[in-house]
């Protein structure tokens, strides 16, 4: 159920995922997404652990800017743009590299975090390109991690898309055991 005290502003319906519904409202000329635990999902704490790991990526330019939170609802920024998957079909090749030098370079910054965001081996629904930048969402299932695969998840989506090369799938394996810098930039520069 849409927050009473956000009624005010006359939300609009977005979208829907399995635990929560998406709605955009305009406060002070500025738009911002809603999202709203559905009621009777047996999911714990996920607006709390959103609004958490969401406030602590913000600091690393990862996420759309929190704005608050309430007992059932997380808001932040509205990020408007396209869905990565739908985004890469028509790009040139050079415009897709760097959008996903991007995107591994922030899966890199919550490996050394030890966060885990999960849903990285199929972020059809997880990555908007806003402004020629990638905005990844939906923190809920994130999680603290001694061994996080964000990276390794993400270039086991780019293999199946065939956006890195095959010899990937060992520096991968090197990097699981070894999360160092110099792995990390092997498996960039294999893009």
């Amino acid at each position: 159920m849409f927050p009473k005290e956000l009624m005010k502003y006359k939300p609009e319906y977005l979208a829907k995922g399995k635990r929560s519904e998406v709605y955009v409202i305009k406060v002070d000329n500025k738009l911002y997404a809603v999202k709203v635990k559905k009621e009777g999902i047996g999911a714990k704490n996920t607006v709390k652990n959103e609004a958490k790991f969401l406030k602590i990526l913000n600091k690393y330019n990862i996420g759309p800017k929190f704005k608050n939170k309430g007992k059932n609802y997380i808001m932040y920024e509205f990020v408007k743009g396209e869905f990565f998957v739908g985004w890469i079909k028509n790009k040139t090749r050079k415009n897709i590299v760097k959008i996903i030098k991007n995107i591994l370079l922030q899966c890199r910054i919550m490996d050394k975090l030890k966060i885990n965001k999960k849903e990285f081996h199929k972020p059809i629904k997880h990555i908007i390109i806003y402004k020629n930048k990638p905005v990844m969402i939906d923190f809920e299932r994130c999680y603290y991690s001694g061994k996080p695969k964000n990276v390794t998840q993400f270039c086991q989506f780019l293999l199946l898309m065939n956006k890195i090369k095959p010899e990937a799938i060992e520096i991968l394996k090197e990097y699981k055991e070894n999360e160092s810098d110099s792995n990390f930039n092997k498996i960039v520069k294999l893009i």
